[in-house]
């Protein structure tokens, strides 16, 4: 383990949304085990509530914020509740999202609008209220997830690969935007993480879920990644270890687009 001081990041306080589960659940966790308040931000009330109480009972420091992304209220609600529970944000990991695997041609109006939404729009909203809290906090980390068909495409996923390629260049506009607040703005792209998003997609396609998780494991490493896999790739772009990396998309996906 590393020592918490090279981290640099015991006693700050993180907002980490879509975190009742998955990759969001796995960065909540990881960060109270180094010593960062985390606030999980979600629509499931009861599983983040349980969630949050879970790393409070750890001797972790936790509080569970109702917000849908998709939401201008929510979003300026919740950062103020944070600010309000531990007195700054230094760390922000706009991580909610959704898929739905279909072309142009299949895709409904309303699925393209909820794809785009809560991943694109989503991360735009929060980072509004979140960064002048942050600013004022002294600067921080923003991480955005995008993925790895946000650097290429990928079949039947049209909206969800459009989303995720603005991640990845909204990202990189917040870094030129921000550096002068002292705030750093990168991308992680998971490529296929065990997530009840993925098991999802298998269900969406009609695809066997035993033979579509094979599938997904055939690359270099021969696995499919865990949440863990991402999250501590989000805690070294949160740290003081990724201190003069800005505005870059870290891939982290077994070597699938090797």
């Amino acid at each position: 383990m590393l020592e918490k001081g090279l981290l640099n990041v015991t006693g700050k306080t993180a907002v980490i949304t879509g975190a009742s589960s998955g990759i969001g659940l796995a960065t909540a966790q990881l960060f109270a085990e180094v010593g960062i308040n985390v606030a999980l931000l979600d629509v499931n009330d009861a599983k983040g509530e349980e969630e949050a109480r879970n790393i409070i009972e750890k001797g972790g420091k936790a509080v569970y914020c109702h917000c849908d992304v998709t939401c201008a209220g929510d979003c300026e609600k919740a950062a103020a509740k944070v600010f309000a529970e531990f007195g700054a944000i230094h760390i922000l990991f706009n991580n909610a999202g959704v898929i739905k695997r279909k072309s142009v041609v299949d895709l409904a109006e309303s699925d393209w609008d909820l794809v785009l939404d809560v991943s694109l729009k989503g991360a735009y909203l929060l980072s509004k209220y979140v960064i002048p809290v942050m600013a004022g906090s002294g600067g921080g980390s923003i991480v955005n997830t995008g993925s790895g068909w946000g650097l290429k495409g990928g079949d039947d996923a049209a909206a969800y690969c459009a989303a995720k390629g603005g991640i990845v260049n909204m990202t990189r506009a917040m870094a030129i935007d921000h550096g002068k607040n002292g705030i750093r703005v990168n991308s992680v792209c998971p490529g296929d993480i065990d997530t009840p998003l993925l098991r999802d997609e298998a269900a969406q396609l009609g695809a066997d879920e035993d033979e579509f998780m094979k599938e997904a494991a055939d690359r270099p490493l021969n696995r499919v990644g865990e949440p863990l896999d991402v999250a501590k790739t989000v805690l070294f772009l949160a740290s003081d270890l990724s201190a003069w990396i800005t505005g870059t998309s870290v891939l982290v996906d077994g070597g699938g687009l090797a």
